[in-house]
Protein backbone atom coordinates (compact mmCIF):
# COMPACT_ATOMS: atom_id res chain seq x y z
CA UNK A 1 0.00 0.00 0.00
CA UNK A 2 1.25 3.62 -0.75
CA UNK A 3 2.56 5.96 1.75
CA UNK A 4 -0.70 8.02 1.10
CA UNK A 5 -3.38 5.64 1.37
CA UNK A 6 -1.70 4.60 4.66
CA UNK A 7 -2.05 8.15 5.90
CA UNK A 8 -5.86 8.21 4.97
CA UNK A 9 -6.58 4.70 6.62
CA UNK A 10 -6.97 6.08 9.69
CA UNK A 11 -10.24 7.91 8.59
CA UNK A 12 -12.14 5.51 7.46
CA UNK A 13 -14.32 3.61 10.24
CA UNK A 14 -12.86 -0.21 10.29
CA UNK A 15 -16.01 -1.66 9.38
CA UNK A 16 -14.47 -5.06 7.49
CA UNK A 17 -11.39 -6.78 7.86
CA UNK A 18 -9.84 -5.85 4.72
CA UNK A 19 -6.45 -7.38 3.46
CA UNK A 20 -3.75 -4.99 2.09
CA UNK A 21 -4.29 -5.51 -1.52
CA UNK A 22 -5.44 -2.19 -2.69
CA UNK A 23 -7.45 -1.97 -6.24
CA UNK A 24 -7.11 0.54 -8.75
CA UNK A 25 -8.76 -0.39 -11.92
CA UNK A 26 -11.19 -3.34 -13.41
CA UNK A 27 -11.72 -4.51 -16.77
CA UNK A 28 -14.07 -7.24 -17.20
CA UNK A 29 -13.83 -10.10 -14.99
CA UNK A 30 -10.22 -8.43 -13.82
CA UNK A 31 -9.14 -6.47 -11.15
CA UNK A 32 -5.70 -4.68 -10.84
CA UNK A 33 -4.24 -3.45 -7.65
CA UNK A 34 -1.51 -1.04 -7.62
CA UNK A 35 1.39 -2.86 -9.09
CA UNK A 36 -0.39 -3.70 -11.96
CA UNK A 37 -1.13 -7.44 -10.72
CA UNK A 38 -4.25 -8.54 -12.45
CA UNK A 39 -6.77 -10.92 -10.26
CA UNK A 40 -9.67 -12.53 -11.85
CA UNK A 41 -12.58 -11.48 -9.23
CA UNK A 42 -15.13 -14.36 -8.43
CA UNK A 43 -16.64 -12.35 -6.30
CA UNK A 44 -17.97 -9.30 -8.50
CA UNK A 45 -18.45 -7.00 -5.44
CA UNK A 46 -20.93 -9.83 -3.97
CA UNK A 47 -22.67 -10.49 -7.42
CA UNK A 48 -23.30 -6.67 -7.83
CA UNK A 49 -20.82 -6.21 -10.93
CA UNK A 50 -23.70 -8.22 -13.10
CA UNK A 51 -21.71 -7.14 -16.71
CA UNK A 52 -17.91 -6.96 -14.51
CA UNK A 53 -16.26 -3.96 -14.32
CA UNK A 54 -16.30 -0.71 -16.09
CA UNK A 55 -18.30 -2.54 -18.49
CA UNK A 56 -19.03 -0.02 -21.55
CA UNK A 57 -23.14 -0.18 -21.57
CA UNK A 58 -23.23 0.99 -18.13
CA UNK A 59 -19.93 3.40 -18.15
CA UNK A 60 -21.53 5.26 -21.63
CA UNK A 61 -25.11 5.41 -20.02
CA UNK A 62 -23.53 7.12 -17.08
CA UNK A 63 -21.47 9.27 -18.75
CA UNK A 64 -24.79 10.48 -21.07
CA UNK A 65 -26.86 10.79 -18.09
CA UNK A 66 -24.44 12.77 -16.21
CA UNK A 67 -24.45 15.86 -19.02
CA UNK A 68 -27.69 15.76 -19.37
CA UNK A 69 -29.79 15.42 -15.68
CA UNK A 70 -28.78 13.66 -12.36
CA UNK A 71 -31.23 14.02 -9.85
CA UNK A 72 -34.47 16.54 -10.10
CA UNK A 73 -35.27 14.80 -6.90
CA UNK A 74 -38.39 12.20 -6.30
CA UNK A 75 -41.17 14.38 -6.53
CA UNK A 76 -40.61 14.48 -10.28
CA UNK A 77 -40.79 12.11 -13.28
CA UNK A 78 -37.98 11.61 -15.19
CA UNK A 79 -37.38 9.73 -18.32
CA UNK A 80 -34.49 6.76 -17.04
CA UNK A 81 -36.75 5.60 -13.63
CA UNK A 82 -39.54 5.58 -15.96
CA UNK A 83 -38.25 3.41 -18.47
CA UNK A 84 -37.09 0.98 -16.36
CA UNK A 85 -40.12 0.60 -14.45
CA UNK A 86 -41.27 -0.29 -17.89
CA UNK A 87 -39.10 -3.00 -18.75
CA UNK A 88 -39.33 -4.54 -14.74
CA UNK A 89 -42.76 -4.83 -14.83
CA UNK A 90 -43.01 -6.05 -19.19
CA UNK A 91 -40.27 -8.93 -18.01
CA UNK A 92 -41.47 -9.90 -14.80
CA UNK A 93 -45.38 -10.73 -12.80
CA UNK A 94 -45.65 -7.19 -11.36
CA UNK A 95 -47.36 -4.26 -12.05
CA UNK A 96 -45.62 -1.33 -9.82
CA UNK A 97 -42.22 -0.49 -8.95
CA UNK A 98 -40.33 1.75 -6.21
CA UNK A 99 -36.54 2.42 -6.62
CA UNK A 100 -34.23 2.66 -3.59
CA UNK A 101 -30.56 2.36 -3.51
CA UNK A 102 -29.24 -0.83 -1.37
CA UNK A 103 -31.02 -4.10 -1.27
CA UNK A 104 -31.75 -3.46 2.48
CA UNK A 105 -34.07 -0.85 1.60
CA UNK A 106 -35.97 -2.60 -0.71
CA UNK A 107 -36.62 -5.51 1.60
CA UNK A 108 -37.53 -2.66 4.37
CA UNK A 109 -39.95 -1.55 1.66
CA UNK A 110 -40.93 -4.90 1.32
CA UNK A 111 -41.93 -5.14 5.30
CA UNK A 112 -43.76 -1.64 5.41
CA UNK A 113 -45.76 -2.57 1.84
CA UNK A 114 -46.57 -6.33 3.80
CA UNK A 115 -47.40 -4.43 7.35
CA UNK A 116 -49.74 -1.83 5.81
CA UNK A 117 -51.28 -4.62 3.45
CA UNK A 118 -51.93 -6.16 6.65
CA UNK A 119 -53.58 -2.87 8.47
CA UNK A 120 -56.09 -2.40 5.20
CA UNK A 121 -56.70 -5.88 4.26
CA UNK A 122 -55.81 -8.84 7.40
CA UNK A 123 -57.38 -6.99 10.51
CA UNK A 124 -53.68 -5.05 11.22
CA UNK A 125 -51.94 -8.72 10.61
CA UNK A 126 -48.06 -7.34 10.58
CA UNK A 127 -46.20 -10.43 11.59
CA UNK A 128 -43.75 -11.73 8.56
CA UNK A 129 -41.96 -15.45 8.55
CA UNK A 130 -38.73 -15.83 7.77
CA UNK A 131 -35.81 -17.93 8.02
CA UNK A 132 -32.91 -19.21 10.06
CA UNK A 133 -29.70 -18.19 8.29
CA UNK A 134 -31.40 -16.30 5.90
CA UNK A 135 -29.75 -12.84 5.09
CA UNK A 136 -32.20 -9.43 4.01
CA UNK A 137 -29.90 -6.83 4.99
CA UNK A 138 -28.47 -4.50 8.01
CA UNK A 139 -31.07 -1.90 8.72
CA UNK A 140 -32.63 -2.66 11.99
CA UNK A 141 -35.75 -4.41 10.61
CA UNK A 142 -34.00 -5.99 7.71
CA UNK A 143 -31.60 -7.26 10.43
CA UNK A 144 -34.48 -8.63 12.56
CA UNK A 145 -36.11 -10.06 9.34
CA UNK A 146 -32.65 -12.04 8.69
CA UNK A 147 -31.55 -15.00 10.86
CA UNK A 148 -28.37 -14.56 11.16
CA UNK A 149 -26.91 -16.47 14.37
CA UNK A 150 -26.42 -13.61 17.01
CA UNK A 151 -27.71 -10.14 15.22
CA UNK A 152 -30.73 -10.76 17.41
CA UNK A 153 -28.44 -9.52 20.24
CA UNK A 154 -25.62 -7.55 18.34
CA UNK A 155 -28.39 -4.35 18.25
CA UNK A 156 -30.55 -5.52 20.86
CA UNK A 157 -33.25 -4.99 21.28
CA UNK A 158 -34.60 -6.48 18.20
CA UNK A 159 -37.51 -4.95 16.10
CA UNK A 160 -40.44 -7.34 16.85
CA UNK A 161 -42.85 -8.67 14.00
CA UNK A 162 -40.99 -11.47 12.92
CA UNK A 163 -40.98 -15.15 13.53
CA UNK A 164 -37.98 -17.78 12.03
CA UNK A 165 -39.60 -20.71 10.70
CA UNK A 166 -36.45 -23.59 9.32
CA UNK A 167 -35.51 -23.07 5.11
CA UNK A 168 -36.90 -26.08 3.12
CA UNK A 169 -39.61 -27.32 6.08
CA UNK A 170 -42.38 -26.22 5.21
CA UNK A 171 -44.17 -27.65 8.66
CA UNK A 172 -42.11 -25.45 10.38
CA UNK A 173 -43.64 -22.57 8.81
CA UNK A 174 -47.34 -24.03 8.58
CA UNK A 175 -46.70 -24.23 12.51
CA UNK A 176 -45.56 -20.13 12.49
CA UNK A 177 -48.61 -19.64 10.99
CA UNK A 178 -51.44 -17.02 13.24
CA UNK A 179 -53.76 -14.18 13.17
CA UNK A 180 -51.31 -11.88 13.13
CA UNK A 181 -49.37 -13.07 10.13
CA UNK A 182 -49.04 -11.25 6.95
CA UNK A 183 -46.45 -12.98 5.32
CA UNK A 184 -43.76 -14.92 4.30
CA UNK A 185 -40.42 -13.71 3.31
CA UNK A 186 -37.13 -15.62 1.68
CA UNK A 187 -34.85 -15.77 -0.20
CA UNK A 188 -35.05 -18.42 -3.87
CA UNK A 189 -31.48 -19.06 -2.39
CA UNK A 190 -29.89 -18.08 0.53
CA UNK A 191 -26.52 -16.69 -0.04
CA UNK A 192 -24.72 -15.49 2.81
CA UNK A 193 -25.74 -19.36 4.31
CA UNK A 194 -23.48 -21.29 1.35
CA UNK A 195 -25.91 -21.01 -1.26
CA UNK A 196 -28.55 -23.01 -0.12
CA UNK A 197 -31.50 -23.29 -2.89
CA UNK A 198 -35.11 -23.63 -1.94
CA UNK A 199 -36.46 -26.99 -3.61
CA UNK A 200 -39.35 -26.71 -6.26
CA UNK A 201 -41.34 -28.49 -3.52
CA UNK A 202 -40.68 -26.04 -0.87
CA UNK A 203 -41.64 -23.39 -2.69
CA UNK A 204 -45.05 -24.35 -4.36
CA UNK A 205 -45.81 -25.23 -0.80
CA UNK A 206 -45.54 -21.69 0.45
CA UNK A 207 -47.23 -20.45 -2.23
CA UNK A 208 -50.26 -22.82 -1.42
CA UNK A 209 -50.11 -21.99 1.91
CA UNK A 210 -49.88 -18.14 1.52
CA UNK A 211 -52.93 -18.85 -0.76
CA UNK A 212 -54.58 -20.88 1.57
CA UNK A 213 -54.14 -18.50 4.66
CA UNK A 214 -54.24 -15.27 2.39
CA UNK A 215 -50.75 -14.12 3.07
CA UNK A 216 -48.39 -12.21 1.09
CA UNK A 217 -45.07 -14.42 -0.36
CA UNK A 218 -42.60 -12.26 -0.60
CA UNK A 219 -39.43 -13.36 -2.67
CA UNK A 220 -36.07 -11.40 -1.53
CA UNK A 221 -33.93 -11.62 -5.05
CA UNK A 222 -31.05 -8.91 -4.22
CA UNK A 223 -28.81 -11.55 -4.67
CA UNK A 224 -30.25 -13.95 -7.15
CA UNK A 225 -32.49 -11.41 -9.28
CA UNK A 226 -30.90 -9.71 -12.36
CA UNK A 227 -29.83 -12.89 -14.50
CA UNK A 228 -27.60 -14.40 -11.17
CA UNK A 229 -28.95 -18.14 -11.45
CA UNK A 230 -28.97 -18.25 -15.30
CA UNK A 231 -32.91 -16.84 -15.29
CA UNK A 232 -33.85 -13.22 -15.56
CA UNK A 233 -35.27 -13.59 -11.83
CA UNK A 234 -35.07 -17.17 -10.13
CA UNK A 235 -38.52 -17.10 -9.38
CA UNK A 236 -39.21 -17.65 -13.02
CA UNK A 237 -37.27 -21.10 -13.10
CA UNK A 238 -39.34 -21.98 -10.01
CA UNK A 239 -43.08 -21.97 -11.43
CA UNK A 240 -43.99 -20.17 -7.90
CA UNK A 241 -44.98 -16.38 -8.64
CA UNK A 242 -44.49 -14.25 -5.76
CA UNK A 243 -46.81 -11.16 -4.69
CA UNK A 244 -43.50 -8.79 -4.04
CA UNK A 245 -40.15 -8.85 -5.56
CA UNK A 246 -37.07 -7.00 -4.34
CA UNK A 247 -33.93 -6.45 -6.25
CA UNK A 248 -30.33 -5.14 -5.69
CA UNK A 249 -26.74 -5.51 -6.16
CA UNK A 250 -26.69 -6.85 -9.94
CA UNK A 251 -29.42 -3.81 -11.02
CA UNK A 252 -27.18 -1.23 -10.88
CA UNK A 253 -24.22 -3.43 -12.39
CA UNK A 254 -22.11 -1.34 -10.26
CA UNK A 255 -23.77 1.64 -9.06
CA UNK A 256 -26.58 1.80 -5.88
CA UNK A 257 -29.52 0.70 -7.18
CA UNK A 258 -32.46 -1.68 -6.05
CA UNK A 259 -36.49 -2.13 -6.45
CA UNK A 260 -38.90 -3.27 -4.48
CA UNK A 261 -42.07 -4.80 -7.26
CA UNK A 262 -45.14 -5.80 -6.48
CA UNK A 263 -48.57 -6.79 -7.88
CA UNK A 264 -51.19 -4.24 -8.25
CA UNK A 265 -53.45 -5.72 -6.26
CA UNK A 266 -50.89 -5.51 -2.96
CA UNK A 267 -49.29 -1.84 -3.85
CA UNK A 268 -51.03 -0.18 -1.65
CA UNK A 269 -48.78 2.88 -0.83
CA UNK A 270 -50.17 6.11 -0.90
CA UNK A 271 -48.23 9.37 -1.45
CA UNK A 272 -45.98 9.83 1.94
CA UNK A 273 -45.88 6.78 2.49
CA UNK A 274 -42.68 5.98 0.79
CA UNK A 275 -39.56 7.80 -0.66
CA UNK A 276 -35.81 9.09 -0.47
CA UNK A 277 -34.11 11.50 -1.92
CA UNK A 278 -31.92 9.18 -4.35
CA UNK A 279 -34.93 7.01 -5.26
CA UNK A 280 -35.40 6.93 -8.79
CA UNK A 281 -32.74 9.21 -9.86
CA UNK A 282 -31.69 9.16 -13.53
CA UNK A 283 -28.45 8.53 -12.68
CA UNK A 284 -28.56 4.86 -11.58
CA UNK A 285 -31.53 4.28 -13.28
CA UNK A 286 -30.19 5.03 -16.81
CA UNK A 287 -27.49 2.08 -15.32
CA UNK A 288 -30.13 0.10 -14.52
CA UNK A 289 -31.78 0.64 -17.60
CA UNK A 290 -28.41 -0.88 -19.64
CA UNK A 291 -28.09 -3.51 -17.28
CA UNK A 292 -31.62 -5.03 -17.87
CA UNK A 293 -31.46 -4.27 -22.10
CA UNK A 294 -27.93 -5.91 -21.60
CA UNK A 295 -29.47 -8.94 -20.04
CA UNK A 296 -32.56 -9.67 -22.07
CA UNK A 297 -31.17 -9.44 -25.32
CA UNK A 298 -30.62 -12.09 -27.68
CA UNK A 299 -28.57 -14.66 -26.63
CA UNK A 300 -27.31 -13.01 -23.18
CA UNK A 301 -29.01 -15.70 -20.37
CA UNK A 302 -28.36 -18.38 -22.60
CA UNK A 303 -24.11 -17.69 -22.55
CA UNK A 304 -24.48 -16.97 -18.94
CA UNK A 305 -26.46 -20.67 -18.43
CA UNK A 306 -23.44 -22.08 -20.72
CA UNK A 307 -20.90 -20.46 -18.50
CA UNK A 308 -22.49 -21.49 -15.39
CA UNK A 309 -22.79 -25.38 -16.42
CA UNK A 310 -18.93 -24.99 -17.39
CA UNK A 311 -18.29 -23.75 -13.65
CA UNK A 312 -20.43 -26.08 -12.17
CA UNK A 313 -18.76 -29.47 -14.36
CA UNK A 314 -15.67 -27.89 -13.45
CA UNK A 315 -16.14 -28.24 -9.51
CA UNK A 316 -17.52 -31.68 -9.66
CA UNK A 317 -14.37 -32.49 -11.17
CA UNK A 318 -12.48 -30.69 -8.70
CA UNK A 319 -14.24 -32.20 -6.14
CA UNK A 320 -14.15 -36.05 -7.25
CA UNK A 321 -10.38 -35.55 -7.98
CA UNK A 322 -9.39 -33.61 -4.15
CA UNK A 323 -12.36 -35.53 -2.38
CA UNK A 324 -14.07 -32.25 -1.45
CA UNK A 325 -18.01 -32.16 -0.71
CA UNK A 326 -21.10 -31.29 -2.59
CA UNK A 327 -21.29 -28.26 -5.55
CA UNK A 328 -24.59 -26.17 -5.36
CA UNK A 329 -26.69 -23.71 -6.74
CA UNK A 330 -27.06 -22.63 -10.55
CA UNK A 331 -25.86 -20.17 -13.05
CA UNK A 332 -22.81 -18.31 -11.88
CA UNK A 333 -24.18 -18.58 -8.19
CA UNK A 334 -22.62 -21.93 -7.00
CA UNK A 335 -21.04 -23.20 -3.82
CA UNK A 336 -18.37 -25.90 -3.55
CA UNK A 337 -18.57 -27.88 -0.11
CA UNK A 338 -14.89 -28.37 1.06
CA UNK A 339 -15.23 -31.25 3.67
CA UNK A 340 -12.99 -29.16 6.62
CA UNK A 341 -13.26 -25.56 7.76
CA UNK A 342 -10.29 -24.45 5.39
CA UNK A 343 -12.45 -21.76 3.66
CA UNK A 344 -10.21 -18.54 4.87
CA UNK A 345 -7.40 -20.42 3.74
CA UNK A 346 -8.26 -21.06 0.47
CA UNK A 347 -9.61 -17.30 -0.31
CA UNK A 348 -6.03 -16.13 0.86
CA UNK A 349 -4.14 -18.50 -0.92
CA UNK A 350 -5.99 -17.90 -4.30
CA UNK A 351 -5.71 -14.06 -3.47
CA UNK A 352 -2.03 -14.85 -3.60
CA UNK A 353 -2.46 -16.51 -6.59
CA UNK A 354 -4.62 -13.91 -8.25
CA UNK A 355 -8.31 -14.89 -7.99
CA UNK A 356 -11.15 -13.43 -5.71
CA UNK A 357 -13.33 -15.89 -3.68
CA UNK A 358 -15.64 -15.23 -1.27
CA UNK A 359 -15.95 -18.01 1.94
CA UNK A 360 -19.96 -17.21 3.32
CA UNK A 361 -19.17 -20.36 5.54
CA UNK A 362 -15.64 -21.37 6.73
CA UNK A 363 -16.85 -25.03 5.41
CA UNK A 364 -17.82 -23.91 1.26
CA UNK A 365 -16.73 -21.09 -0.86
CA UNK A 366 -19.41 -18.94 -2.84
CA UNK A 367 -18.77 -18.25 -6.29
CA UNK A 368 -20.26 -15.35 -8.54
CA UNK A 369 -18.38 -14.65 -11.23
CA UNK A 370 -19.61 -11.96 -13.86
CA UNK A 371 -22.53 -12.95 -16.14
CA UNK A 372 -20.68 -12.18 -19.00
CA UNK A 373 -17.61 -14.17 -18.14
CA UNK A 374 -15.43 -15.89 -21.13
CA UNK A 375 -15.51 -19.69 -21.15
CA UNK A 376 -11.66 -19.58 -20.60
CA UNK A 377 -11.98 -17.59 -17.96
CA UNK A 378 -14.02 -20.03 -16.37
CA UNK A 379 -10.62 -22.81 -17.00
CA UNK A 380 -8.60 -19.89 -15.68
CA UNK A 381 -10.45 -20.16 -12.40
CA UNK A 382 -10.97 -23.65 -11.90
CA UNK A 383 -7.41 -24.06 -12.18
CA UNK A 384 -6.15 -21.22 -10.11
CA UNK A 385 -8.82 -22.36 -7.63
CA UNK A 386 -7.44 -26.08 -7.75
CA UNK A 387 -3.74 -24.80 -7.07
CA UNK A 388 -5.49 -22.54 -3.68
CA UNK A 389 -7.56 -25.37 -2.54
CA UNK A 390 -3.94 -27.68 -2.54
CA UNK A 391 -1.78 -24.95 -0.91
CA UNK A 392 -4.48 -24.47 2.01
CA UNK A 393 -4.15 -28.07 2.71
CA UNK A 394 -0.67 -28.31 2.48
CA UNK A 395 -0.24 -25.46 4.59
CA UNK A 396 -3.36 -27.00 7.48
CA UNK A 397 -1.68 -30.35 7.86
CA UNK A 398 1.39 -29.70 10.08
CA UNK A 399 -0.90 -28.40 12.40
CA UNK A 400 -3.24 -31.43 12.12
Amino acid sequence: MSPDAEHCLPSLMPIASRPETFFVRGEGTWLFDREGRRYLDWVQGWAVNCLGHAPAAIADALAGQARTLINPGPAFYNLPSLQLAERLTRHSVFDHVFFASSGAEANEGAIKLARKWGRRHKDGAYEIIGFHNAFHGRTLATMAASGKPGWDTLFAPPVPGFAKATYNDLASVEALIGPATVGIMLEPVQGEAGVIPATPEFLRGLRALCDRHRLLLIFDEVQTGCGRTGELFAYQGSGVEPDIMTLGKGLGGGVPLSALLAREAVSCFEPGDQGGTYCGNPLVCAAGLAVIDTLTADGFLAATRERGRELADGLHRLSAELGLGEVRGSGLLLALELGADLGPAVVEAARDAGLLLNSPRPHCLRLMPALNTAAEEIGIGLSLLRGAIIAARQHAEPRQ
